[in-house]
């Protein structure tokens, strides 16, 4: 279960970005609609859907010279209030400065209960305003199904089971399913 710290007024990038460097090693905080939330730690079945997740698409990133990565914050210029931190995330270029990502290709967020409504709102459409993202994925930690958000003239959004792929074309190849739920026993 998430905690958050409540604000009035909103908490922007800029200030967060400051009080959350003065935190303790250790703690996890992302911001959302202008209050910084600590995360809570992740149950052993969402890290493996990660860990999966993570290898699947390090193997199609890596010869784009793109990099699949977990743990950085992203930023839109259109939300100065949210700075949330994705299971997984693509990003090619050069190594940041900091933790924080303004120019992902791809964003992944797996399920949970207590996030479930904000992963699939205000959060999705945060993801959604940022120009260089091409496909948001949510991930259904207790079936092989995943919600594939593809941005073309507009959003539009499929769904993909056990048995399927998901064509990632800005990684010049496609994402199995089933290698995201590897090992996983539902």
């Amino acid at each position: 279960m998430a905690v958050a710290v409540r604000r009035d007024p909103p908490m922007r990038v800029a200030e967060y970005k400051q009080w959350v460097a003065a935190r303790p090693e250790g703690e996890r905080w992302e911001l959302i609609d202008g209050a910084p939330v600590m995360m809570a730690p992740a149950k052993d079945r969402h890290h493996r859907i990660v860990y999966n997740l993570l290898r699947a698409l390090g193997d199609l990133a890596d010869p784009r010279g793109c990099w699949a990565q977990s743990g950085l914050a992203v930023l839109s210029e259109a939300f100065d209030d949210y700075a949330p931190i994705p299971d997984a995330l693509v990003r090619c270029g050069a190594e940041l400065p900091d933790g924080y990502a303004d120019d992902p290709l791809l964003v992944a967020e797996v399920l949970s209960p207590s996030t479930l409504i904000n992963d699939r709102g205000l959060k999705a459409r945060f993801y959604q305003s940022i120009p260089s993202l091409r496909t948001l994925l949510l991930i259904e930690p207790d079936e092989a199904r995943i919600e594939v958000w593809r941005r073309g003239s507009g959003w539009t959004m499929q769904l993909a089971r056990a048995d399927e792929r998901i064509d990632l074309p800005e990684l010049g190849g496609a994402l199995a399913v089933a290698d995201v739920y590897k090992r996983i026993d539902f």
